[in-house]
């Protein structure tokens, strides 16, 4: 049996919960997040690209696989794609009455995504989270944050293998009063810090918390302050980074797609 995709999980926790709403959430967290194989109409040219449109029950749609044996499984020859997130996909659809065939024929994810759910997806991703500088003074343990929420951040940060050493939960006051909940990574990899923040920001709002709900910190492995996060925080890990061949095909940085035609 073929390894399940983390949208296969998710897709099936769906379905075996259809009443669900943080299961449907959950879903398309993990779209969002996922990397995407973009069937094209021919090959590239350049940065700009042509997805094949389709029409399976009678309204238009691309045509995505998160994986590139499934697109290939699907076309039955050599096919042209682009290599796109979730999440960018959303937002090079939005607006266009055009929907997503995820997985179709060729998973146990297979689904239909119509135009309306594309929109409500590119609606639900936040903006770049806003820096500010605050210095923490005081830490103490994490209380009151959702169990699914909990659940959600170390799936997701499981699934951002070799962007930082590991992550510490705490319960953080600020110089000048201000309290909240702190994520502090420790030992991100330089130019890392936007994606971190920026999956954070997700995990949020698919929950249906606000973003301010949570902050993010980031600190070298030999601050001092990590060892005091240590003390009471909850650490969540990040896998070391897989050895990857370097992409070929066009979109190879998922979050910065071609254009499309």
């Amino acid at each position: 049996m073929a390894k399940m995709t983390p949208i296969d999980k998710a897709h099936a926790a769906m379905l075996a919960e259809p009443e669900d709403e943080g299961a449907r959430r959950r879903f398309y967290e993990v779209l969002a997040a996922s990397g995407l194989c973009l069937l094209l109409a021919r090959e590239a040219e350049g940065e700009d690209i042509e997805p094949a449109i389709f029409e399976p029950e009678g309204e238009p749609c691309v045509l995505a696989f998160d994986d590139e044996a499934r697109l290939a499984e699907f076309a039955g020859r050599p096919a042209p794609y682009a290599a796109v997130s979730g999440r960018a996909l959303a937002g090079m659809l939005t607006g266009k009455g055009v929907g997503i065939g995820l997985n179709l024929g060729v998973a146990p994810s297979g689904i239909l995504l119509p135009a309306e759910a594309v929109d409500w997806l590119a609606g639900m991703l936040p903006e770049t989270p806003q820096e500010i500088a605050a210095r923490p003074v005081e830490f103490r343990v994490p209380g009151g944050l959702p169990e699914a929420l909990l659940r959600a951040l170390d799936a997701r940060l499981a699934s951002m293998a070799g962007l930082a050493e590991g992550a510490w939960l705490v319960a953080a006051r600020y110089e000048g009063g201000g309290q909240g909940h702190l994520l502090g990574f420790v030992g991100a990899q330089p130019g890392s810090e936007g994606a971190l923040a920026r999956a954070v920001a997700e995990v949020l709002a698919f929950s249906g918390m606000a973003a301010a709900a949570l902050d993010v910190g980031f600190f070298g492995a030999g601050d001092p302050v990590v060892a005091r996060m240590a003390g009471c925080g909850l650490r969540f890990d990040l896998p070391q980074a897989a050895a990857r061949a370097t992409p070929v095909a066009p979109g190879s940085d998922p979050d910065r797609p071609p254009r499309l035609r």
